[in-house]
C-alpha cells in the first residue's frame, strides 16, 4: 500500500521534501554566519568591547522602541551618511532592524566600505524584546560616539 501512496501523492513528497532541505540549510547557514550575534552576545559586545548599534529602521519604528544608545541611520540614508561612521571603521558595530533583514544589507555595505569589525543583530528587534532586553522610547538616544 505504502508505493501507491507514494506515487498518488508524490508532490506531497516532493514538497515535503524541498521544505525540510530549506529549513536544514538555513540553520546551517545562520549556526555558520559568525556575523550574526544573538542579543546576549550583542549585549556582551556592547558592554565589553564599546560596541556602537545602528538602527537602520525607519524613523516611527526607532521611535517606539530601540537599543539604548543605538545610532538611528536608516537604510535608505546609510550611503549619504556613511561619513559620519568613518571614525568606526575598526571599531565593532552591530546592525540591526526589525528581523534582521534590512540589516544584513546594510551589513554587505559597511563591509564593502572597509568596515572590519560589523556584526548583525540575529532576529532583530523583534528578537531582542524577546530575549528581555531593554528598549528606549523616542527620539534622544542618537549615539554614544
Amino acid at each position: 500500500m505504502e508505493p501507491d501512496f507514494l506515487q498518488q501523492n508524490w508532490y506531497w513528497v516532493l514538497l515535503a521534501t524541498a521544505s525540510g532541505t530549506f529549513v536544514i540549510v538555513d540553520t546551517i547557514r545562520t549556526a555558520m554566519d559568525r556575523s550574526a550575534l544573538a542579543p546576549m552576545d550583542a549585549t556582551n559586545k556592547i558592554n565589553r568591547e564599546d560596541a556602537t548599534v545602528i538602527d537602520v529602521r525607519e524613523k516611527l519604528e526607532y521611535t517606539q522602541g530601540h537599543i539604548p544608545n543605538a545610532r538611528h541611520i536608516p537604510l535608505a540614508e546609510l550611503d549619504r551618511r556613511l561619513p559620519e561612521l568613518s571614525k568606526l571603521k575598526n571599531s565593532p558595530l552591530i546592525v540591526c532592524c526589525a528581523s534582521g533583514s534590512r540589516s544584513r544589507t546594510a551589513l554587505a555595505k559597511l563591509k564593502n566600505e572597509g568596515f572590519e569589525q560589523v556584526f548583525n543583530l540575529r532576529g532583530g528587534i523583534n528578537e531582542w524584546e524577546k530575549a528581555g532586553q531593554p528598549l528606549a522610547t523616542g527620539r534622544k538616544a542618537k549615539g554614544k560616539k
